[in-house]
């Protein structure tokens, strides 16, 4: 995999590169990404295999490797947290949940603040998380336009929703472009973004998490599969991860995994033409797909999507080929996962596959922190679990140059 230029890098990892020259060492220079072909698969069934990029070597992830080997269980542990602190306390934030060694954090909520003042908010939070866990974190946002923008203000684009950018054609690119630098030169290195979901014609009324706020980039699958390719290779270009979602899909449920059990789809299959965009961004070297939280009956009759082995497993990573990060949707709010301890959320997300454990209240750190640690001290697989799982998270920070290598 190729990188931009230390150039294109966002403004903050720059500036935390000049602070740290001459006292730790220096952030590596790895490069990150080679965008894969943005051609739309086709309306045929998806192939058994595909060309995705090969599992990381040892010597070329020896950073990473070498970061992982420095870590005790509970930094470990750390590394698959992403928690949600307040979009307007940055670094407040952070500071409740410093006690668990939290390697990536969510901006919740909104903030107006604009790019400045949000990019000198994520250089502190930056230096926090290198003094309590020895790297630098992933911080993510939800970008991904209309009704969905965590971060608006001064250096801030109004992204419109992806129902309008599915439409703009050969300028998707163009305009992906200048609000991935955006999020890049305020320090946030990884986007929630883009939707894959692929809303059926005439049903976006009754698809209450995608279809009713316009978050689908269009009704047909090879369409939508061109443009999130686009989004993907756009934000990569620019430094920042995309994370396509919700896999395998939220685009034909009729309620809303937030706020309800019900959410299931009855309809896709492992040959399913919806799964065409999150293939078209697996070649184009998307850094993580998020799973959904919905329940997928002709997939797996016994668990949600996030919990499957099955559809992280087998479906993603075999079939499809992905071996980046798989990372859950909100494990800590949502309805579909209220009958289930906070703790066991993460645990059992993580024994079916999954690498990076997504909460929105920062509050669900302690418990997700001591059911991870538990059950990997009475567990040799599933400590091997947390490893493979760090390493995942690890290499796509050293990806990032977000590590620091002698």
């Amino acid at each position: 995999m190729s990188r931009p230029a230390a150039s294109n890098r966002s403004l903050h990892a720059v500036l935390l590169a000049v602070l740290l020259i001459g006292v730790t060492g220096c952030t590596t220079d790895q490069p990150q990404h080679t965008p894969g072909s943005q051609t739309a698969a086709t309306s045929s069934p998806l192939p058994a295999s595909t060309s995705a990029r090969p599992a990381p070597t040892a010597a070329g992830d020896a950073c990473a490797r070498a970061a992982l080997a420095r870590m005790n269980l509970a930094h470990r542990v750390g590394q698959l947290l992403m928690v949600g602190i307040p979009a307007t306390d940055v670094v407040g934030g952070y500071t409740r949940v410093l006690p668990y060694a939290v390697g990536s954090v969510f901006l919740a909520g909104r903030s107006s603040a604009g790019a400045e003042t949000v990019g000198a908010a994520v250089t502190l939070l930056q230096l926090q998380g290198l003094n309590a866990t020895g790297v630098f974190m992933h911080v993510a946002a939800d970008q991904e336009g209309g009704l969905v923008q965590t971060l608006s203000g001064p250096g801030f684009t109004a992204v419109p929703p992806a129902l309008e950018q599915g439409q703009v054609g050969v300028e998707l690119a163009v305009q992906t472009a200048v609000w991935a630098a955006e999020l890049a030169n305020a320090g946030i290195t990884f986007n929630l973004a883009p939707v894959a979901d692929t809303v059926p014609a005439g049903t976006a009324a009754a698809n209450p998490p995608i279809g009713a706020s316009d978050r689908q980039y269009g009704d047909d699958p090879r369409a939508v599969a061109v443009a999130v390719s686009t989004v993907v290779t756009a934000l990569q270009e620019a430094g920042v991860d995309a994370t396509v979602k919700h896999f395998p899909g939220l685009g034909r449920v009729t309620a809303n995994t937030d706020t309800s059990t019900r959410a299931v789809d009855d309809q896709t299959t492992a040959e399913d033409a919806a799964l065409q965009p999150f293939l078209a961004a697996i070649n184009a070297d998307a850094t993580a797909v998020m799973m959904s939280p919905a329940s997928c009956p002709l997939l797996d009759p016994l668990n949600i999507a996030a919990l499957s082995p099955g559809l992280i497993g087998d479906l993603l990573r075999t079939r499809l080929g992905f071996d980046g990060v798989v990372v859950s949707d909100d494990l800590g709010n949502a309805a579909a996962v209220a009958g289930v301890p906070t703790g066991q959320r993460a645990v059992d997300f993580i024994a079916a596959g999954g690498d990076l454990v997504l909460t929105v209240d920062g509050g669900d750190a302690a418990p997700m922190s001591a059911a991870l640690m538990a059950r990997a001290s009475s567990d040799q697989a599933f400590a091997a679990r947390i490893d493979e799982a760090a390493l995942r998270v690890l290499v796509s920070k050293q990806d990032s140059g977000l590590l620091i290598c002698s």
